[in-house]
């Protein structure tokens, strides 16, 4: 008659949750890393796209300054009978619009000004995802600590079940595929 399997003592259920939760602690914490480094990244993008922005729009509003004062000055010659001098500041007022030699008329800082705020927002709507990647990878980890010490093999589970969502947070972070806007 064989013998009924026994219910293996502490010890033995301390080894396995160990070897099982330090592979997964070290995947977590790998996944945490990445999602640090990369999350920093997307918080110094915000900041350099929204100083690059406000200096090209002020750099928009210099030009679109310096283009009234000429259009201003063409219509205060053309009044005094100057028409010399009026056509050339007219000219000198139709140039500030758009200068694509060198990228620096009105309607090519525009574009490059909205361009930088499209990419600012699209680095603002991946911040949150890598705040909460970041706490759910903790939590997890932490779980899984606690797997060990209390040798709880339902606490691997629901730390695995954490982690597991964490890292699918961290995909939502990278590539914004779930249509879901987060403020």
């Amino acid at each position: 008659m064989a013998n009924p399997p026994s219910t293996p003592s502490r010890s033995e259920r301390e080894g396995r949750i160990k070897d099982k939760a330090g592979w997964a602690i070290a995947v977590l914490a790998a996944l945490l890393a990445i999602n640090s480094y990369v999350g920093g990244g997307n918080s110094s993008k915000i900041l350099n796209n929204t100083i690059a922005a406000n200096n090209t729009w002020a750099f928009y509003q210099a030009k679109s300054i310096k283009q009234t004062a000429y259009e201003i000055a063409s219509v205060q010659a053309a009044d005094a009978g100057n028409t010399a001098i009026a056509q050339k500041y007219a000219a000198k007022a139709a140039g500030y619009e758009s200068e694509p030699a060198t990228g620096e008329g009105k309607k090519e800082l525009m574009a490059k000004a909205r361009a930088l705020e499209a990419e600012r927002q699209a680095a603002r709507e991946r911040s949150p995802w890598f705040t909460y990647t970041g706490s759910a990878l903790q939590i997890a980890i932490v779980l899984l600590t606690a797997s060990i010490l209390s040798v709880s093999n339902r606490m691997f589970q629901a730390s695995v079940v954490v982690g597991v969502a964490g890292a699918f947070l961290l995909t939502q972070a990278l590539w914004l595929w779930m249509p879901i806007a987060v403020s």
